[in-house]
């Protein structure tokens, strides 16, 4: 579809989009209010309201009563999540940490064969995360295996197991409650930080493989109250 072909507010979300990218704003940060996007684009406020409502329905903005509009969690966000998709059952949940296994080991041995300091650094900070899980925010800690895809200075690799992790989110929180030893999942992240640190990659793609497999016994065993499918 042509961009003449969008409607005026489908349009009016990209160039709002447009203005997030363009100012650098991250999530968290303030937008313009309605009235000043409306006298920007030279349109009315409902139709500045209905854009926004798009993009809430993306995670692109967010809105906060009495306060305004702000950058959403999804504005980089490439795959969708269905905010209603069912809950996480057995299947969907192995399903996932199988697409984990093909992907996460290989981009681990990445990581520690190129050690983006960027990254290393999100690395460190997320090790911890198994421990003193990141409070929901805007702001919230990067995930331990986004912050080793960063590392590995691939942008769609992050990207990918960014959007993969957020499209699951139901299936990802059935995950770690079934694997709920969290001195054992903060263990393991570490002796993986170590070896990317080391520029280990045949020992950062054995732990990190190790680690998924554990995950996936814990998940294979755990008891999902009949719902098998």
């Amino acid at each position: 579809m042509s961009r003449r072909e969008l409607s005026l507010s489908e349009r009016l979300a990209d160039d709002i989009v447009e203005i997030i990218h363009t100012q650098g704003l991250a999530p968290g940060d303030a937008l313009a209010s309605s009235r000043e996007l409306a006298r920007r684009f030279d349109v009315t406020t409902p139709t500045v309201r209905e854009a926004l409502r798009r993009l809430e329905a993306t995670g692109v903005v967010e809105f906060r009563h009495g306060s305004g509009t702000y950058v959403g969690p999804g504005v980089e966000r490439r795959l969708l999540a269905n905010p209603h998709q069912p809950r996480g059952t057995r299947r969907s949940v192995l399903e996932l940490v199988e697409t984990r296994l093909v992907i996460e080991p290989a981009v681990a041995a990445m990581a520690a064969r190129v050690r983006v300091p960027e990254g290393l650094a999100l690395l460190e900070s997320a090790a911890s995360n198994a421990l003193y899980p990141p409070e929901e925010s805007l702001r919230q800690s990067v995930h331990f295996h986004v912050a080793l895809a960063a590392t590995s200075g691939n942008a769609l690799l992050r990207e990918t197991v960014e959007a993969l992790l957020d499209v699951r989110a139901r299936e990802q929180v059935e995950i770690r409650h079934r694997y709920n030893d969290r001195a054992r999942d903060h263990n393991e992240h570490i002796r993986i930080l170590r070896a990317v640190h080391e520029g280990d990659a045949a020992q950062a793609e054995r732990l990190t493989r190790e680690h998924l497999e554990a995950i996936r016994a814990s998940v294979a065993t755990a008891d999902f109250g009949g719902d098998e499918r």
